[in-house]
C-alpha cells in the first residue's frame, strides 16, 4: 500500500488502514461516532462506483427457488440446472425451522451491537482460537475497504472451545452448526447426482469437513454511493450456504448484468464456489457476487457457511469421471493449501483464482 498524494496533501493509506484496524471498533464504531462522511480508505474507484448504478432491465430476472421436499429426481434436476445457469439458487422446505433461522440472525445482530469494548476482546486477524471479530478480511490487500464488520467462527472439523464463542450467540451457533452440516451433506449429494456421479462423490473429497461461518453486519452507510458492502468476488471453497435478513443488497452477475437476490423469509441462498466449478470441469458455475452498501437506518445482517476441503495437502482438479478425449480437463491439478494461500494474499476482486488454474 503506497503513500499517495491527493490535492497536494499527503495521504498514507497504509497508515490510515493500520490506525483503523488497531482501533478495533469496526465500521459500526465509526457509525456510532456520528460521522457523516466515510473515511478515505472506504472510497472505491470510479470504475467500481459507476457499475453500482442500476441499469434498466428489459425483463425481471430472479434466481431459481427450489423446494427440497419435492421428488428427489426432480430436485436433482432443478439443482443441477440452477448450478449450470446461475451458480446460485434459493431453497425452501430445507428442514431447518424458521425459528432457528430467526434466532440465528438475532444472535449475530446482538453480537455486533454489543458495546465496542466487549467486541474488541474478540478482534484479531489470526484465527488461533477459531473465533475472530474483524472488519474486512482483505483490509490490508484491497485498494478500498468495504462497509461491513464480520464475526468469523470455525465450525469444523471441530468447533472452538465453547468459552471462546461469544455468549450472546453461543447456543445459536452450536445449533446452527448441526443444522447446516446436515443440510450441506444433503446438498452435496444432490449436486453430485446432478453431475451423474455417486451421491457421496463431493463429500468424499473432505468438502463437508472444513466449515467456516461468517456473520456479516452492514451498518447504515452515510454515503452508500461511494463504497460497497462487499466487493465483487467469487467464493474460494466448494459450496456456500447463506442466510440473509429482510434488508436485501446481495447481487449476482448473470449474463453480464447485476441481478438482485431478493430475501425470502425462511429460505436459504446456495451458491457454487470455485473449487466445485473446477471439480465439475465447468459444468457448474461459480459466479461473481457483491453486496451494496446499506443505505437504510437498520443494519443488514447475513450469515454464510463456507464448505471447504479439510485435506489441505491433497490434489484437487476435475473429477476423472467428467473428463474424456472429447471433453478434456479444463484445469490442472493443484494443492488446496496453495490455492488458499493465493486467495488470502489478494483482495476480493472479481473472478478469483479459477482462471489461474485453467489449462
Amino acid at each position: 500500500m503506497a503513500t499517495t498524494v491527493d490535492s497536494g496533501n499527503q495521504y498514507d493509506r497504509a497508515e490510515e488502514v493500520k490506525r483503523f484496524d488497531d482501533s478495533k471498533i469496526g465500521v459500526k464504531g465509526l457509525v456510532d461516532s456520528g460521522l457523516t462522511t466515510i473515511p478515505r480508505i472506504f472510497l472505491h474507484p470510479p470504475e467500481t462506483l459507476s457499475d453500482l448504478k442500476p441499469k434498466p432491465k428489459p425483463k425481471s430476472v430472479a434466481i431459481p427457488t427450489i423446494d427440497l421436499s419435492g421428488p428427489r429426481s426432480t430436485v436433482v434436476e432443478q439443482v443441477a440446472a440452477a448450478s449450470r445457469s446461475f451458480g446460485f439458487f434459493q431453497i425452501v422446505n430445507h428442514g431447518i425451522p424458521v425459528q432457528v433461522l430467526d434466532r440465528m440472525i438475532a444472535s449475530i445482530r446482538a453480537f455486533h451491537e454489543l458495546p465496542t469494548d466487549v467486541k474488541a476482546r474478540f478482534y484479531r486477524r489470526d484465527a488461533g482460537t477459531g473465533v475472530s471479530f474483524i472488519s474486512n478480511v482483505d483490509l490490508f490487500h484491497s485498494k478500498a475497504a468495504s462497509w461491513r464488520d464480520t464475526l468469523q467462527i470455525r465450525l469444523g472439523p471441530t468447533l472452538p472451545e465453547l468459552e471462546h464463542i461469544p455468549e450472546v450467540c453461543r447456543d445459536e451457533v452450536v445449533q446452527w452448526n448441526l443444522h447446516s452440516t446436515t443440510l450441506g451433506e444433503q446438498l452435496m449429494g444432490l449436486l453430485s447426482e446432478g453431475l451423474g456421479l455417486d451421491k457421496d462423490t463431493i463429500k468424499n473429497t473432505t468438502c463437508l469437513d472444513a466449515r467456516v461461518m461468517v456473520g456479516h453486519y452492514y451498518p447504515c452507510c452515510p454515503q452508500p454511493d461511494l463504497t460497497v458492502g462487499i466487493a465483487s468476488h467469487t467464493d474460494p471453497g466448494v459450496l456456500t450456504l447463506l442466510q440473509q435478513d429482510h434488508t436485501g443488497g446481495l447481487q449476482i452477475k448473470h449474463e453480464g448484468e447485476w441481478v438482485d437476490v431478493k430475501p425470502v423469509h425462511g429460505a436459504l441462498v446456495i451458491n457454487i464456489a470455485d473449487i466445485l466449478q473446477i471439480m465439475s470441469n465447468d459444468e457448474y458455475k461459480s459466479v461473481e457476487h457483491r453486496v451494496l452498501a446499506n443505505p437504510s437506518e437498520e443494519a443488514r445482517v447475513s450469515i454464510a457457511v463456507f464448505f471447504n476441503p479439510s485435506a489441505r495437502e491433497a490434489l484437487y482438479g476435475p473429477f476423472a469421471e467428467l473428463t474424456s478425449p472429447e471433453k478434456p480437463a479444463h484445469y490442472r491439478q493443484f494443492i488446496y493449501n496453495d490455492y488458499m494461500r493465493r486467495f488470502f494474499t489478494k483482495e476480493l476482486d472479481g473472478k478469483t483464482l479459477t482462471n489461474f488454474y485453467k489449462l
